[in-house]
Order: structure tokens, then sequence, then C-alpha cells
């Protein structure tokens, strides 16, 4: 929309107020930034002018500096950050990486970002939704060279095989925009040039400036720090700048000359370099047949000391994760392409084969789930665990997402059940202690003993228990109409399930070191996407109190995870809180509390009233 010249029709200073909407209405628009980062963008103690343009655009720039944000259409709804902010603060926004210098010419000439020019990192496509903006980098320089809205979302683009327009682009560098600055100079110009158009001189071995932190003066003393990789020792580079406009493109040349012939000084302290710890790897390969006897060890060590029946069925991938590699010895990279297997899955289905694991391909998430473990193989009776230290070490031969994140405390949900005015008579005769939880198999026993002790089994079938008084009225008074006969006798397969019905149900949810108790059977979580104001998506999702998950916490990790706004409000009517989500995101939501909150699939209700 800057492509072509044009003149402001006006600029005026904003007031106190119209700052405060402004800041308020970026962090809305940008959720994954901090109060520091609106401030240095917008400072607090300078002021901040806005001004309107022929086409109903808005720029907002700091008074004598250099503009900011920019509204589309005037009217708040459509607010991006100009290329000078994201170079102030680059993770202001989620960026797409082209794939070389060729595909960056034409965005700087003001073409559409298409998906084929986009570098697709190995874990894949990042997740996006339609209508956000995103910004653009080149390779080898974290310093954004354009900035765009979605025209589709991740799933979109997956179904239309990652081809067509993915970013309307909005503002790019050296557009009528940036010109509009009159002699501004840029610190790290002339590399930024080298590395946008491909100068292999100064781009090779190098990741370009850390951030542009001063748009200082022109004619200020400046000092500039590089780095490369990770932990570098810097090496400064001081500019004296001569004042005068004529002197500018030497100096941009001088910078990218002095900057090339300064990389050759750094040097990495503390990490090990990538060539390093491959060819140490390489130095202790393992055929696959030693790599197939390794994960079947790890396998039979995960099924005896973490897989429990209780959690079943589980994702391969979160068995693999946080089952297998923390089983692996130490020191020991473990790498299933590297095994006669080659994919989790075919592995997993050979185990499978054998009778030591049941499993089952779920078609919908196109992952193979564990369903069970037959704790009586001879593999698994034959194998001895040993007692290792777990490793949490992310594994980078399988990329999933649970293998980024930190280890969470893990989920254990029983149903227990407290004694009741029908079966107290049944436990005072054994002298049981009425207050306490019992679970199901636990109450089953309490009323197999009485039976035992009260030698109610019948002598000519022994199947069958002969009710007493007292255990007839456990089981069945206030349940027999009036005018019927109370039965005389029972099955002892429907004995057990007689008795917990006469008792209260409650249900026990431990994670970590936290546990509840609550009475009543366990509520699910809900998720519901409405339309609100036209077109536009919500998702709600409620019920976490039942699995011990804070609405604060998890709407502040589904913030960074979306890139979406993300609220917290108050149910009405009813205890707990909802967290309120800008956007579809009802599949994605779902399986994010599946794999890091380890929320049961069954007690996960979703709903979507958009396609109604």
């Amino acid at each position: 929309m800057f492509k072509k010249a044009s003149e402001a029709k006006a600029l005026q200073r904003l007031s106190g107020a119209d700052r405060k909407k402004l800041k308020r209405t970026a962090k809305e628009r940008f959720p994954q930034v901090t109060d520091a980062d609106i401030d240095l963008i917008l400072p607090p103690k300078t002021e901040i002018t806005v001004s309107k343009f022929p086409n109903r655009s808005l720029v907002y720039g700091i008074e004598g500096g250099y503009p900011m944000l920019f509204d589309v259409d005037g009217r708040g709804n459509e607010i991006f950050p100009t290329v000078f902010a994201l170079w102030k603060v680059p993770e202001l926004l989620p960026a797409f990486t082209l794939k070389g210098g060729e595909v960056s010419r034409f965005i700087l000439g003001g073409a559409d970002l298409m998906f084929p020019g986009i570098s697709i990192p190995k874990e894949g496509m990042p997740s996006f939704l339609s209508g956000k903006p995103w910004a653009v980098k080149v390779p080898g320089n974290p310093a954004p060279i354009a900035v765009g809205v979605t025209t589709m979302s991740s799933t979109e683009a997956l179904k239309a095989g990652l081809r067509g327009k993915a970013l309307r682009i909005t503002h790019y560098y050296r557009d009528s925009l940036w010109e509009s600055v009159e002699g501004h100079y840029v610190p790290n110009a002339g590399f930024f040039e080298d590395v946008v158009y491909g100068d292999p001189a100064s781009s090779s071995g190098s990741q370009g400036p850390d951030s542009v932190e001063d748009f200082g003066d022109v004619h200020s003393e400046q000092t500039y720090g590089y780095a490369v990789g990770g932990d570098v020792e810097v090496n400064d580079v001081k500019l004296e700048q001569d004042p005068g406009a004529s002197n500018e493109d030497d100096m941009k040349n001088e910078t990218a000359e002095q900057i090339t012939s300064d990389m050759s000084g750094l040097r990495v302290t503390e990490n090990v370099s990538a060539e390093e710890s491959n060819a140490e790897k390489n130095q202790h390969a393992l055929s696959s047949e030693e790599v197939d006897a390794l994960l079947d060890k790890c396998l039979l060590q995960a099924l005896h000391t973490t897989v429990k029946d209780k959690d079943l069925p589980i994702p391969g991938s979160t068995l693999w994760s946080n089952h297998v590699l923390p089983c692996r010895p130490a020191g020991i990279t473990l790498d299933i392409k590297k095994s006669s297997h080659k994919k989790l899955s075919k592995w997993l289905q050979s185990k499978s084969s054998i009778g030591l694991i049941s499993s089952k391909e779920d078609k919908h998430k196109k992952e193979v789930m564990l369903l069970a473990v037959n704790r009586k193989h001879s593999d698994y009776n034959s194998f001895k665990p040993e007692m290792l230290q777990p490793q949490m070490v992310a594994d980078n031969s399988v990329s999933t997402a649970s293998e980024s994140q930190p280890q969470r405390p893990t989920l254990e949900v029983v149903e227990i059940y407290k004694s009741s005015v029908h079966v107290n008579p049944i436990l005072g005769a054994l002298g049981v202690d009425t207050g306490r939880y019992f679970s199901a198999s636990e109450a089953t026993d309490i009323v197999s003993s009485y039976v035992e002790n009260q030698n109610l089994v019948k002598p000519t079938n022994k199947a069958i228990v002969v009710l007493d008084a007292t255990l007839c009225d456990a089981l069945f008074k206030g349940t027999i109409k009036k005018g019927s006969t109370y039965p005389t006798e029972i099955h002892k397969k429907d004995l057990g399930a007689a008795f917990l019905s006469r008792m209260q149900p409650h249900h026990r949810v431990t994670r970590g070191s936290e546990s509840a108790v609550r009475k009543g059977a366990l509520k699910t979580v809900q998720i519901v996407t409405e339309r609100r104001q036209g077109n536009k998506k919500v998702t709600r999702v409620s019920g976490l109190e039942s699995f011990l998950v804070d609405a604060e916490v998890l709407a502040s990790e589904l913030q960074k995870k979306f890139a979406c706004s993300t609220t917290v409000a108050e149910l009405p009517g009813k205890k707990g809180h909802e967290v309120v989500i800008q956007g579809g995101v009802i599949d994605n939501l779902g399986k994010y509390l599946l794999e890091h909150y380890a929320v049961p699939k069954r007690f996960i209700e979703v709903l979507d009233k958009t396609r109604r």
C-alpha cells in the first residue's frame, strides 16, 4: 500500500488518552509482546504523532523520528508495525523466512509472498491463522524486511499443497513509507543489503546483527556488536560519522566491509559447534541391529517403569518422547531412522504383531496409538528393569511438540467412593471407617468380606449369594416399588456393581504435588467455537478446574502458541473460569490439552457452532 509516493494530508500529536488507547490496541494486535517492547517502539516520555494519508491510512511515529506503526484502514482494526519498529523489536511478530536472495528481490519490489518462496523448517510449517500480521525475514539476518497479513490459515495452506499467496505485503524495506523519512541512516544497512541481495562476502558464515537498538542521530557516534551462533566473544565496530548526506553511501559500504573483516575475529567460547557434535556422534555410530536391540531394551524399560495401564491409550509420539527416550543409556543418541524399521509407526506395529503391545492407527490424527500392554508376554517377564536416571534432553530424531516443551507433572484421575447411609451397616459390621474414601476394588472387597463372614454363599450354587436383611437393605432399600417383593438372592458378578451404586461417587485428580477430591462424576472440558461480530470466530474452553489446569497459565501459553489474543473470564452463575481465544482453534486446542496437560480424550467435549 506504500508502493507509490504520497504526502500526508495532516500531521498532529496524540493526546494522552489516545496514546494509551494506541498502546492497548497494539498489545491486543501483537499478543506476544511485553510492555517493555511497546515502550521501545512508543517511548513513554516522547511525543507520538499521527499522519493521515490520502488512502485513509494512518501512520504513528515518534515526533522528529521514525514511523513505528501504521493503520491500513484508519479504523484501528488492522494495525501493523513498520520495518523500523521490527528492527527495534525483531520478535514483535512471527516471521516467515525466505528461501534466498532471489525471492527477496520480488518482495522488495512490492510483490506479495507466495508459499513456494518460503523456507519450511525441519519441524514443519508453523501454525497460523488467516488475517494475522506476519513479518518476512531473509536467511542470515534477524532483521525483518517486510510485513503483511496472512491470506489463509496453516490448515488451509496444507490442504492447498502449500501453493498460492501466503502473505499480502503491506509495507517493505525502501517503499514510499521508508523513503518518506528524510536523512535516515540505519546502522546495519550495508550488511543488511548484502544479505538481502545475496552478497557471499558478507553473508557467509555470519548471522547478522543481533538487533537494531538505536536509530539515533546520524551525526552521533554509534557502537555495534555482532555475534555468530550461541555464546560468542563480541567485537565492537565503532564508526565516527561525519556530517553531511553526501558521505552516507561511503559510510554504508565501509560498515559492510568492516563487519565482513571483523567476522574472522569472532570465536565461540563455550558451545560445541554442530560439526564437532556430528563428528563425535559418528565416532560412536551404531549398526541398525544394535539400534533395534537398544529400541527394544528402552521400550521394555519404559513399560516396566513409566507406562501405566491407567494412562492408556497414549499417542505413539508421547510414548517415544516421554517414556522411551528417557530410558536410553547416558551418552547414547537414539534415532529411529537408523533402525531397520525407519519409522516409529512401523516399529510399534512390529511389537504389536508379536503380542507385546496392542496398537492401532488413529485415522483422524494419522498416528499410531498404544492401546494396551501385554504384561504376561515372555519378553516382558524375562526383562529385568534397570535403575536409570531419567534423561530429559530433547532428541532431534523425532520432532514432536512434547520434546520441545518442559516436562509437566503427570495427571492422575481416580474414581473413588465414600460410604452412604445405605451401606454404613455393612462397613460397621466389619469395623471399617465410614469416613474414608475407597477405590472400586476396595469397596468390592468389603462387600465380599461381609458375605464370607456371614456365610451367605448358597451351598448348592457357589455363584449365588443369599441376602440377609442387612445386605438386602443396603442394596435395594428404597429402590423397590411398593407392592413388589425384595429379592432374596443375587449373583456374585452383580454384587460389586450393586454395592458401588449405593455408595457416594467421588473422584480424585492429582497433578504433581497438587491433589483434589470432588464429589460426583468427573466433569468434562468443553471447547466451543462460535461466530461473533460478523465472520470472526472465537473459541471458548471451560471446565479446566476439573483437571487442575490454571486458566491464566493456559491463556498465556495459548496466546504464544496460536499468536492470537486470549482472555480469562468468570463463568456467569457458576464456579470456575473460561479461556476465550480469538479465532477458530478448536482442533488444535483439543490436541494441545491432550498432549501438554494429559487431559484424557474421553473427557474433552467439542462443539463447533460455526458449522451449523
